[in-house]
């Protein structure tokens, strides 16, 4: 059964408050409901990032469950060997409680530099949820672009100038990457609909072996907006099919949100700064050409998932 707004304000918050994280922050936010969707026992792992820093600053901890610190590049390799103890321990009797284990990593540890161990995790067939906080770029470093970074964006490693429009190329499709693990659960969503996370998460965890969910989760600084209007850039992601929302159980690809009307991703570009050099004159026809990648994408997502334009 579906949870609900109510469900989740009589559970006890997993994720405290008092952390270090920037206001607007997507990641703090989806690691709020990814706690709230779990009410199981479970432990966490997280690969070094925004999250682990200003989540865990010696003596405190936003965490109120188990949790393991990992390095950039190991998030999946750590729970699955915690995942792989504990059905030992229980096989011989040793624990008798059913414990959930999820990883979190952000783009740059899940797309780049964790890859290898994710991918081997998926392929073994472990039984946990890994959630990539995509923000599109390594932001506890410097604000660099990664594999997760879109096209023309301005980053300290890529930055828009009278030479280079800022990254020339474009992102990697981690989601779609990943269901060629053919694995039980995959999923991607944002922050638009907290529910809508909420319960992929559910989902996630119910369904037995290994699950993956990609939740856009913008980083206010990076992307340069104002963190009120955080939410608010998740929409026009999802209504410009930026970010298309769907999941994948068992190879079955279901599209979760269709906008009525689709927005051009100008909509999207212009309220942030990380793209406002593609508004002048001699950069303006680059806007054009990512309007006609994201149509192809979202295409793509729309016949996978048997539905028209």
């Amino acid at each position: 059964m579906a949870l609900t707004v109510r469900d989740l304000l009589k559970r006890e918050e997993r994720f405290s408050y008092g952390h270090r994280l920037c206001p607007g922050c997507g990641a703090a936010l989806t690691a709020r409901l990814v706690m709230l969707a779990v009410n199981e026992p479970v432990v966490v792992s997280c690969a070094t990032g925004c999250l682990e820093v200003s989540t865990t600053i010696f003596p405190y901890t936003a965490w109120r469950v188990p949790w393991i610190h990992n390095a950039f590049e190991n998030a999946a390799a750590t729970i699955s060997g915690v995942e792989a103890a504990y059905k030992a321990l229980k096989k011989k009797g040793k624990i008798d409680k059913d414990i959930k284990f999820i990883a979190f990593g952000g783009d740059g540890g899940t797309y780049d530099i964790g890859f290898q161990a994710l991918s081997g995790a998926l392929e073994r067939g472990h039984d946990f949820l890994y959630i990539c906080y995509n923000n599109e770029g390594y932001m506890n470093t410097g604000a660099q672009r990664s594999g997760g970074t879109p096209m023309c964006a301005d980053t300290t490693t890529a930055p828009a100038g009278k030479v280079i429009p800022g990254k020339m190329q474009w992102r990697k499709d981690l989601t779609t990457i990943v269901a060629g693990h053919h694995i039980p659960y995959v999923a991607q969503t944002t922050l638009h609909n907290p529910l809508d996370l909420v319960n992929k998460v559910r989902k996630a965890i119910e369904t037995p072996g290994p699950a993956f969910i990609n939740v856009l989760a913008p980083c206010v600084r990076f992307w340069r907006v104002n963190p009120a209007d955080m939410i608010k850039i998740c929409k026009l992601a999802v209504d410009t099919c930026f970010w298309p929302v769907f999941e994948i159980v068992n190879d079955e690809w279901k599209l979760s949100y269709k906008p009525k009307e689709k927005k051009p991703i100008e909509e999207f570009l212009k309220v942030q700064g990380r793209f406002r050099h593609l508004f002048t004159p001699e950069n303006r026809h680059l806007i054009d050409e990512i309007q006609k990648h994201v149509d192809r994408e979202w295409s793509f997502v729309l016949k996978m998932c048997g539905e028209t334009q």
